[in-house]
């Protein structure tokens, strides 16, 4: 948990990354991530110049439980992408935050798919996916939280992929 307000964004980097979205809204940005497998289930995936973010999987599940499995690190993914997009919009119109927090549970039966090659009646997924936005604002009526939450879980990138389909193509 985060005390005092949370570190300041540059207000006014935030308004030209708007000023640019609204100029060119139509534009796609392609993101890239290189998975290498280590052994096991333990995965190294390479993404900008950045270190490997490291993907394995629970002993319960024959991994070794050195990193979150695919399915956590899609939670922290949606979890982080809400929280930029809350600390985003709360900068604009100035909301002073002592406390921002997201707790992301999911539902799942992501097991199913591991080893079977004959048809399943249904493949592993999240079920169900639930987030707590745990949000402080000294002097801000619950309602405007509120309302903020919501404008950031329709405007998320990642929750958008949760909520919506999206064309996936996997291919050797």
């Amino acid at each position: 948990m985060l005390t005092g307000c949370l570190a300041p964004i540059d207000k006014g980097g935030l308004e030209q990354l708007i000023a640019n979205s609204k100029a060119n809204p139509k534009v796609i940005k392609t993101l890239k991530c290189k998975t290498v497998a280590e052994g096991k289930f333990r995965h190294a995936n390479y993404i900008r110049n950045l270190a490997p973010y490291i993907v394995d999987e629970p002993p319960g599940l024959l991994g070794d439980d050195t990193a979150p499995n695919p399915s956590e690190a899609s939670l922290a993914a949606l979890g982080s992408c809400l929280a930029v997009g809350l600390h985003a919009n709360a900068v604009h119109p100035r909301l002073d935050r002592q406390q921002a927090r997201t707790r992301t549970r999911g539902r799942s039966q992501h097991h199913r798919g591991l080893g079977h090659r004959r048809r399943q009646r249904k493949a592993g997924r999240f079920t169900d996916v639930r987030v707590k936005v745990d949000m402080v604002c000294e002097g801000v009526p619950q309602s405007e939280i509120d309302a903020l939450v919501t404008h950031v879980k329709q405007w998320s990138p990642v929750a958008n992929t949760f909520t919506r389909p999206v064309n996936l193509e996997v291919g050797a």
